[in-house]
């Protein structure tokens, strides 16, 4: 697994594979990752080469562009480690909790990692690139982690009666997922002059309020 560390850097958990080995492949690439934003985080982007992956990754040249055309693709993967905290999430969860609460907790904790993990330069580089993509945009590719885990909370909140069932599940997914990204987008631009964690925990409750249903105790 992908992970932030305490001090904000991103390794490889050795306890799953321990369990069970992954594909190579898998490994390769999940090492290039781990290696790039490691070294993205402790020296900037700009001052990390594909030399220095590739040696901190103990890969090759070759195993780095079967996966990327260049460092710049590598932007892109930081949509992968935010996948990778959504399925610890997911795990760790109470599930007793309501639909309300697991949306809740789960923004407040991949807000919390971006808040105290994630350099301000490397998620404002993200951002952009997404804005001027014309082909892929990663963060909106519904394949991912991230929107299974939200369809699932959502769907489940409202067979429950805990969420509205006017909106369907995938307008409820969209409307979160633009909030979310609009909470990111507005924490870049103010160059993280607050505290995104703080904020979104005072201000998504109330946007989550518009979903739950009418009369609800």
């Amino acid at each position: 697994m992908i992970c932030l560390t305490k001090a904000g850097m991103i390794e490889i958990s050795g306890g799953e594979e321990a369990r069970m080995p992954r594909k190579n492949s898998r490994n390769t690439k999940g090492r290039i990752i781990a290696a790039a934003w490691k070294l993205f985080y402790e020296q900037g982007f700009e001052e990390t080469t594909i030399e220095d992956i590739v040696y901190e990754s103990e890969t090759s040249k070759g195993s780095f562009y079967h996966y990327f055309k260049g460092k710049d693709e590598l932007m892109g993967t930081l949509a992968n480690v935010f996948d990778e905290k959504y399925e610890q999430l997911m795990v760790e969860m109470d599930p007793g909790l309501d639909a309300m609460e697991k949306l809740i907790y789960v923004n407040h904790e991949l807000f919390s990692m971006i808040d105290g993990g994630v350099s301000m330069d490397l998620l404002s580089r993200l951002l952009s690139t997404q804005l001027l993509a014309r082909g892929e945009k990663h963060l909106l590719d519904r394949s991912r982690t991230y929107f299974k885990v939200l369809r699932q909370i959502i769907s489940e909140g409202q067979r429950r009666g805990e969420l509205r069932t006017d909106w369907t599940v995938n307008e409820v997914v969209n409307a979160y997922a633009l909030w979310e990204r609009a909470l990111l987008y507005d924490w870049c631009l103010c160059g993280g002059e607050y505290s995104l964690v703080d904020y979104t925990d005072r201000v998504t409750p109330m946007f989550l309020e518009s979903y739950r249903t009418s009369g609800r105790d």
